[in-house]
């Protein structure tokens, strides 16, 4: 990042005071001051502050002025709960004006991508929007306006919402996710701890691509998702989450997420892939939720079932290591009209072995609504085959 200008300039600057610090001495001694003054000092002998100005250009800032207009703050109001206290042990944020009842539960980031007419839209995470009963848009400018929230998806974090265009100056760009080298320049664009420290920016390196990252979308203290995304060193806090990750040209590379957070980790922040984010953005903006094909059943994964239980109710081979357990079919579902029962063990989809309940989720939203997908599975100690049609439902999964 201009490596080289960076120190010609400061050797000028080094030169220039020294130059003048010089001058200053001269002049000193014609005025009868001290003739061991030395420093950077006007004409009463006060140090003053150097008349040299030094261009700090670089591929980072020039990336964070083509973006930053377009990056907001994201806040969640939610209606206050009854306090017979009054204010005090409530939350720090008083009741937003206009919004009676409501108050700020949580602040997170986002980013305008698009603007139709009298309507702009933004892109932000869905867990910065969860249990909302409004959401209030800041813009750069510091401008405070009203959000509709079109759809979201709590598997891939993400969540479109809409706002006024009669402030909007700016939208920001996607880059492709796809093309992305490991240590390249990544700078992440947000509002940390809150919108006191908005438009914050912090600079690292793509420090890996696909990975994946288990997520507990539920709050169960299970992991039930994992997550492909991009790993980056540059600073994510609480409150970055759904702010952009951009590339040196200032283009939307990623949308932050999560973050690896313990007293022994540093560095380890990840962001949903561009490439991933756009489908399920482009879906959610026009039917505002994401259809996917489900099985209509409850699972258990079979590494959590006993010894004794294996033997005695699955009569699991001894070479199974691996594969998930029905715990329930749903009546009506696709999986009971491929025949599939309780206490059936899936351990092949769509042609991919699956251990656990991730691996076979993951495959099944893989699929489409309408395909016909062949599952292996055993039933009593018995590999058997089956072809299930794919649809959607309001189940789970």
């Amino acid at each position: 990042m201009s490596k080289l200008n960076i120190k010609s300039l400061m050797v000028v600057g080094l030169t220039s005071t020294l130059l003048v610090g010089c001058d200053a001495m001269n002049q000193g001694q014609d005025n009868g001051a001290t003739e061991n003054q030395t420093g950077n000092v006007n004409e009463e002998g006060d140090v003053a502050v150097s008349e040299m100005r030094v261009d700090v250009s670089s591929g980072v800032t020039d990336a964070v002025s083509t973006i930053d207009d377009a990056v907001v703050s994201v806040i969640n109001l939610q209606k206050a709960a009854q306090n017979p206290y009054g204010w005090y042990g409530g939350t720090q944020d008083d009741t937003v004006e206009g919004e009676e009842d409501l108050q700020t539960v949580g602040t997170g980031s986002g980013a305008i991508y698009k603007v139709d007419g009298d309507t702009a839209y933004v892109f932000t995470n869905n867990h910065v929007i969860d249990g909302s009963d409004a959401v209030d848009v800041l813009l750069k400018d510091g401008t405070r306006v009203q959000a509709e929230v079109i759809g979201a998806d709590v598997w891939t974090d993400l969540a479109v919402l809409s706002i006024s265009s009669e402030d909007i100056s700016s939208v920001a760009e996607f880059g492709d996710s796809n093309n992305l080298k490991v240590g390249e320049p990544a700078v992440a664009i947000g509002s940390p701890l809150g919108t006191d420290f908005a438009s914050s920016v912090t600079s690292g390196i793509v420090s890996a691509v696909e990975r994946s990252v288990p997520v507990d979308t539920d709050g169960d203290g299970t992991y039930d998702w994992e997550m492909t995304a991009i790993q980056t060193d540059a600073a994510i806090n609480p409150g970055n989450s759904g702010g952009p990750l951009v590339n040196i040209a200032g283009q939307v590379i990623g949308i932050n997420s999560m973050k690896i957070s313990t007293s022994t980790v540093e560095g380890m922040g990840f962001a949903i892939p561009s490439n991933d984010a756009v489908d399920i953005i482009n879906q959610l903006e026009n039917s505002g939720e994401i259809t996917r094909p489900v099985l209509g059943i409850g699972m258990v994964d079979l590494a959590m079932i006993s010894q004794q239980q294996r033997e005695a109710v699955l009569n699991v081979p001894e070479d199974l290591s691996g594969g998930v357990v029905i715990a329930e079919v749903t009546g009506g579902s696709a999986a009971e009209e491929a025949g599939l029962a309780q206490n059936d063990i899936v351990v092949k989809f769509n042609g991919v072995d699956v251990t656990s309940g991730v691996e076979l989720r993951q495959q099944i939203y893989d699929t489409t609504v309408g395909d016909d997908v062949e599952v292996e599975y055993y039933r009593d100690g018995t590999l058997e085959t089956t072809t299930i049609n794919m649809r959607a439902s309001d189940e789970t999964l």
